[in-house]
């Protein structure tokens, strides 16, 4: 059984939502759901596709997948498996690009029947990881090298989760947040893929619109990235999770989610791979401005070893207890946090409330304030001064930061 359905989509339909609900009918005792898109895809037409069910939420795959599949047992990444239990059901489109023109769109609905999985690739073996860096900790507390932006075939990226998490190993980090868009089906693998490889896995979801994207961390519901943005701060922290930014001055997805001051989330993507000329003090500007008390993260913001964007640059060293996601989500709380360009690069710590630069010699410690002082030698402790620091070259090049 198979529905055909026909739409005209223009800015008259996007201007009303930029999200369309294309309802269906599921009848008992239906074993899968197949559905597939097609539009004249281009630099001007972008639909992404998602779906929900009389249960709740089962999926998203944005623009990266014009199919997804649905059955008790197996999902098409991005998507939830679990009985097609009987009702309404929509097919979800998001509204991203529409010409003026408008744009013809075709959705087709196969009950039953035989459609492929697209199921996770085989899983490679544990590789070596490079020697963790002893870097000065509080007692009982060791700072890890950690990515909070990362991701898998669930969403646009490339690789499976275990490619993934080996492809953390071999950066060199103790934690990565896998992050894909608008959905958790990659959070169920995520605690044995963790123990195999031995690197902390942290569950979190892209929250992601037209106006801005977040993260979500935390192993929490589908953050239901339709509603105003104030709404996914509170439901992130009713549900125990933590929201950040992400890269706020980022291209065509800067950050432009109204917020009032006090729904603002703790956590911002200060530091985006995007920020490739660090002379440019937007990202600082914009931290200042926004709240200069929030707590400064990064990601690399990984899709594929294709785009030349890799994993842990820039690296996040969090000070946790261990690399659990409770202790790590505990670290980024108490905004134990310094950034920096990767794992063996300067970085700038606070530990029994000093500033210390390590492996900073001759780049510059500079506050929010104007004030600068050299780093004389490979292990330098200052008096811990409030605010948001950073070391810069004697160019001002930004090479690291913490609040």
């Amino acid at each position: 059984m198979t529905e055909r359905i026909e739409l005209r989509l223009g800015p008259d339909e996007r201007a009303e939502s930029p999200y369309l609900e294309v309802p269906f009918e599921v009848p008992a005792g239906v074993g899968a759901i197949h559905v597939r898109l097609a539009y004249a895809a281009g630099r001007e037409a972008v639909i992404d596709l998602g779906c929900s069910g009389p249960q709740g939420w089962r999926g998203w795959s944005g623009g990266a997948r014009s199919r997804f599949t649905i059955t008790a047992d197996a999902a098409t990444p991005g998507y939830v498996p679990g009985e097609p239990e009987p009702g309404v059901w929509s097919v979800v489109l998001g509204l991203h690009r529409v010409p003026g023109a408008g744009v013809g769109v075709v959705v087709e609905i196969e009950l039953d029947g035989a459609a492929p999985l697209d199921p996770e690739p085989p899983e490679p073996p544990v590789p070596q990881r490079p020697p963790r860096r002893a870097l000065p900790a509080e007692p009982g507390l060791t700072w890890l090298a950690c990515d909070f932006h990362a991701h898998t075939l669930h969403s646009d990226g490339t690789l499976g989760i275990g490619e993934l998490a080996a492809h953390a190993v071999e950066s060199g980090l103790d934690v990565l947040a896998v992050t894909d868009h608008n959905t958790v089906s990659h959070h169920a693998a995520l605690p044995r893929v963790s123990d195999r490889y031995g690197v902390g896995l942290l569950p979190g979801q892209e929250v992601t619109t037209d106006r801005g994207h977040a993260n979500a961390f935390g192993a929490i519901d589908w953050v239901d990235f339709r509603r105003p943005a104030a709404h996914w701060v509170r439901d992130v922290d009713a549900a125990g999770g933590l929201l950040s930014i992400n890269h706020p001055l980022a291209a065509d997805c800067s950050w432009h989610q109204p917020l009032e001051a006090n729904d603002r989330p703790p956590l911002a993507e200060i530091w985006h791979w995007s920020w490739l000329d660090r002379t440019w003090t937007g990202p600082l500007a914009w931290w200042e401005a926004w709240n200069p008390s929030t707590v400064p993260i990064s990601g690399s913001d990984f899709h594929s070893p294709a785009h030349g964007r890799p994993l842990a640059q820039p690296v996040t060293w969090v000070a946790c207890e261990s690399a659990a996601p409770e202790d790590v989500l505990d670290g980024l709380r108490q905004g134990r946090t310094a950034v920096t360009a990767g794992t063996s690069e300067p970085v700038l710590l606070r530990v029994d409330d000093e500033l210390v630069a390590v492996d900073a010699d001759g780049l510059v410690l500079a506050d929010t304030a104007g004030r600068r002082q050299v780093v004389h030698g490979d292990m330098v402790r200052f008096p811990g001064a409030p605010g948001p620091h950073r070391l810069e070259t004697p160019l001002a090049a930004v090479v690291a930061l913490t609040r």
